[in-house]
């Protein structure tokens, strides 16, 4: 345990030394405080209990609800330092990527809210501007801080505020991102009031030291380059600062001798690579130590510079709590937990996760074929290119928070001959859309895209939703789309995409599990062979779909009943795209169990591109209304098959009655995946629904009058 780090205050009555592990029994500074002002009185020996009390406060708050826990862990210290010399919310602080932010929304007036931390109707887990004047910024993807920072302080100079303190606090981690270095690039050049402080704890993916082609050292050779600062030149304490700190002043320097002198400091500070891009390099600091930590922030606080200024802080993840700096991934997200082992409340899953099943089909198809290789952006744990990087550790790519480089890259690798999967959140693949259209799509390279978490993701609400893929995918010429409804076409999709050499290819699956051999058979209609799931997956043919259920039962194994929906007017078909297929399932039985009259058929579309026209065309003669599904937002699946129907003249005679069910037009807040699916009105209650209103009476639309049109003209 690092707890004897200067600054981290005296430990009182809590118990560090080995489990069980307590905190203080009380916490009187910290009860203190409603608001960042209520800090200002405090000496710099009771900002170190204050911090002492935030951190056992958050670690007790996660423990009843999750969250993310280490990286508020290692900024405790960093947060109240920054609260006490920085006058929020007329001074900016943001926080990026803001997982990091729970100390400081307990410093601004919401410590009692935390029971309530990422469920619905509660705070959220990152900043929101809407919910509090002191969330500077609303943040979830990484890199963004420093241009906002950068914003802000133009707008206050401009209009002449009366201060302008805008400070960025970016990790190792999102400093990884283009989008840093570009603001970085400009504010130096702008020469723009602001303090970028660099978060430094040597974690840049989730989990670093994942096996890839790099080792297992972070992603990022700057991680590498501000290592190396650390190691070369101890922490720098006031003093040492104060003794350079007139270089902030150089008004009265020739500009060619200020040029010379700032490039030998940075000889001697390591900060030559910030100083070359305009900014004033401070540190490294002790992130932990507050007696020095404090006054630089004032004296940077005070200065009447214009000039950028990076202040380099070294910090541990998870400081303070030993199963969290002991674990590989510090405790990075967590489910509930013991506070006093660390050991967080896991279900047994009947299934492996689909992140798994996809892992592990890809080291499936790799073993066969020595040109597949697999791309992360910094997330190898979330997508599953930890466990293909433990096989295969050299064809396992990390590029850091880099996901428009990911996507090029792939596509060099694919001119070559290479195979590349890019596994990649569906709401960080937004970030590479012009990538995917101008550097894999245009030039028709196969890449293959693998797109996780696609729809409703739960606690980490709007940010991570993967709702638009559909959507912003579609529009673009070349691809093909697929996306499966259980494991089993989870491992199929895989294979798939491993054979297809000509042109990209898109998956997407959803956050979660498989459904397990007892519940394919059971939910799917699945004849598994000694009642397993299949070891390996098999190439689908590309653009067709296939028929579940017809009237009565399932297809494949004859519990069809021809005795329901005789004509046509009683036929019923959903059409459904990835997710949502077992709920479909679910809503023809209730459906059928509810008027014996009607016969609802169930397909599996498996492509949004190229569509299965032949499957559609069958599906609009026999059924008089047709209901697609899917887990997206407006602009997806079922506006590509309204398209078709709509240039194929098959709603021209008015005998079909086609509804989309789509992720509605909002934003979904935290909350579990069942309450967003409910409030998204794609559970088999709301499609059965949707049939019985369709089937029990004629939608009749109002037509105007000649009246009405006369007196509107």
């Amino acid at each position: 345990s690092n707890v004897g780090l200067v600054g981290v205050g005296p430990l009182h009555a809590e118990n560090l030394s080995g489990p069980p592990y307590s905190g203080p029994s009380s916490k009187p500074l910290l009860d203190s405080i409603k608001d960042p002002s209520d800090m200002n009185m405090l000496s710099i020996r009771e900002l170190k209990q204050l911090s002492n009390e935030l951190r056992w406060e958050v670690i007790e708050a996660v423990s009843k609800t999750g969250g993310h826990l280490s990286s508020s862990l290692g900024v405790i210290e960093l947060t109240v330092a920054l609260h006490y010399v920085f006058d929020m919310p007329i001074d900016q602080i943001i926080w990026d990527v803001s997982h990091q932010c729970y100390p400081h929304k307990m410093l601004t007036g919401r410590k009692d809210l935390f029971p309530g931390l990422r469920q619905s109707g509660g705070i959220s887990g990152f900043c929101k501007r809407k919910e509090s004047k002191y969330d500077s910024f609303g943040a979830g993807h990484s890199s963004t801080s420093i241009s906002v920072a950068q914003g802000m302080s133009i707008a206050k100079a401009m209009l002449n505020k009366r201060t302008n303190n805008c400070i960025a606090v970016i990790g190792d981690g999102a400093i990884t991102g283009g989008m840093a270095y570009e603001a970085m690039n400009s504010a130096g050049y702008l020469k723009n009031r602001m303090i970028v402080v660099l978060n430094d704890n040597g974690q840049v993916s989730l989990p670093t030291g994942t096996p890839s082609a790099g080792g297992t050292v972070p992603a990022s050779q700057l991680s590498a380059y501000t290592s190396n600062l650390l190691v070369s030149k101890p922490f720098q304490d006031f003093r040492d600062f104060a003794k350079s700190f007139n270089r902030l002043l150089p008004d009265d320097v020739q500009q060619m001798n200020k040029r010379i002198d700032e490039y030998a400091r940075g000889i001697v500070s390591g900060g030559t690579l910030f100083e070359e891009l305009g900014f004033y390099y401070v540190g490294p600091i002790d992130g932990h130590d507050l007696d020095n930590m404090v006054p630089i922030l004032e004296k940077l606080r005070d200065s009447e510079s214009t000039k950028p200024v990076l202040l380099h802080v070294k910090t541990i993840k998870g400081q303070g709590y030993p199963p969290a700096e002991a674990a590989s991934d510090k405790m990075h997200g967590v489910g509930k937990f013991d506070v006093g082992t660390g050991v967080q409340q896991k279900k047994k899953a009947s299934a492996p996760s689909l992140t798994s099943v996809f892992a592990n089909s890809l080291i499936d198809a790799a073993t066969e074929d020595r040109a597949i290789v697999g791309i992360t952006a910094a997330m190898p744990g979330g997508t599953g290119m930890d466990i293909f990087g433990r096989r295969f550790p050299k064809r396992t790519f990390d590029v850091g928070i880099a996901e428009q480089h990911a996507v090029t890259m792939a596509a060099g690798m694919a001119c070559e001959g290479l195979k590349p999967f890019v596994a990649i959140y569906s709401t960080f693949m937004q970030r590479a859309y012009d990538q995917v259209i101008h550097d894999v799509a245009i030039q028709n390279l196969p890449v293959r895209l693998i797109m996780d978490r696609a729809g409703v993701v739960g606690n980490d609400g709007p940010t991570h939703h993967g709702c638009y893929d559909l959507a912003y995918m579609g529009a673009i010429p070349n691809l093909i789309i697929m996306a499966p409804s259980d494991e089993i076409e989870l491992k199929n999709m895989i294979k798939t995409c491993a054979d297809f050499d000509d042109g990209p290819t898109v998956l997407r699956y959803p956050r979660g599990n498989g459904y397990g051999a007892e519940k394919l058979q059971e939910l799917f209609g699945y004849e598994l062979e000694n009642g397993e799931v299949p070891a390996h997956g098999v190439p689908l043919p590309i653009g067709k779909g296939r028929i579940i259920r017809r009237p009565g039962g399932f297809a494949a194994n004859g519990t069809a009943n021809n005795n329901r929906g005789r004509s046509r007017d009683d036929r019923v078909a959903i059409l459904s795209f990835g997710t949502r297929l077992h709920e479909s399932l679910i809503a023809a039985k209730e459906v059928e169990d509810a008027d014996p009259s009607i016969g609802v058929t169930v397909a599996d579309a498996r492509f949004m591109k190229p569509l299965d026209i032949d499957l559609i065309r069958q599906i609009v003669d026999e059924h008089s209304v047709l209901i697609t599904v899917e887990e997206g937002s407006i602009g997806g699946f079922g506006d590509h098959v309204l398209h078709f129907l709509a240039k194929d003249g098959a709603m021209d005679d008015g005998n079909l009655k086609f509804r989309p069910m789509v992720l509605p037009d909002e934003l979904f807040e935290a909350g579990t995946q069942q309450e967003q699916y409910d409030a998204a009105g794609l559970n088999h209650e709301h499609i059965a629904e949707l049939i019985q209103q369709l089937t029990t009476k004629k939608i009749k639309v109002p037509m105007p009058t000649a009246e009405f049109v006369e007196e509107k003209l």
